[in-house]
């Protein structure tokens, strides 16, 4: 920060003018120029003649003061970047409403007697099976699905139970097995829901699936 040193007199009319930009309270950058430069106008006109000020430290406050010009500039710059990203974001994210996504989880929701549910497979297996637990957790269906190629697997159920009896709608989830050559292959869940609303705060753009509850966009694996 810049100092007055001792000396002279400085004249009162400046620290008057000084002072009352002080008060203001003003923070823009034009301020801390003004300021700045009125500071060191003023330390210039009254240095000891015996003891004149640096040039090297002049020159060092006159850097640092760029510095932080600089700073708040691309402060600034970063800050109407952010807030059109996230306007562009939100108007993207509106348009989904209404709309069918899969998204990363064991959500099975039962509706007509018809459930839609995926598997992203790494790699081929040799068997996979997905049980079906309704919301208290019973097993209600075992499906065994045999033989797969690696991919993303679109598949439906058809809400009946091992018994053939026809299951209520209702919020089912299910788990998935798979193996290969003897060994468990790690096998990501997927499920559907509706896009109901879209909500914008400081976790980011989030979309509100019925039967999922609230995802980011970046979890939209895809969209019908």
């Amino acid at each position: 920060m810049t100092t007055i040193q001792s000396g002279n007199t400085v004249d009162q009319s400046l620290l008057d003018a000084m002072n009352g930009k002080k008060k203001t309270g003003s923070s823009s950058i034009q301020d801390v120029q003004d300021r700045f430069m009125s500071l060191l106008v003023a330390q210039m006109k009254n240095q000891d003649p015996l003891n004149p000020m640096d040039n090297a430290a002049v020159t060092s406050q006159m850097a640092q003061l760029s510095t932080v010009t600089g700073i708040e500039k691309l402060n600034a710059s970063m800050n109407t970047m952010s807030a059109n990203i996230t306007a562009s974001q939100t108007l993207q994210a509106a348009s989904m409403i209404g709309h069918g996504v899969i998204t990363p989880g064991n959500s099975l929701p039962l509706s007509s007697g018809k459930a839609v549910y995926s598997l992203d497979l790494p790699s081929n297996v040799d068997s996979l099976k997905v049980t079906i637990k309704d919301s208290t957790g019973k097993v209600v269906r075992n499906l065994d699905l045999g033989a797969q190629q690696s991919g993303v697997k679109n598949l439906t159920w058809d809400g009946k139970s091992d018994t053939g009896a026809t299951l209520p709608d209702d919020n089912y989830t299910y788990e998935v097995a798979g193996t290969a050559a003897g060994k468990k292959i790690d096998i990501t869940s997927l499920c559907f829901g509706m896009v109901n609303s879209v909500t914008s705060g400081s976790g980011g753009i989030k979309l509100s699936v019925s039967g999922v509850g609230e995802i980011g966009m970046g979890d939209v694996r895809q969209i019908f």
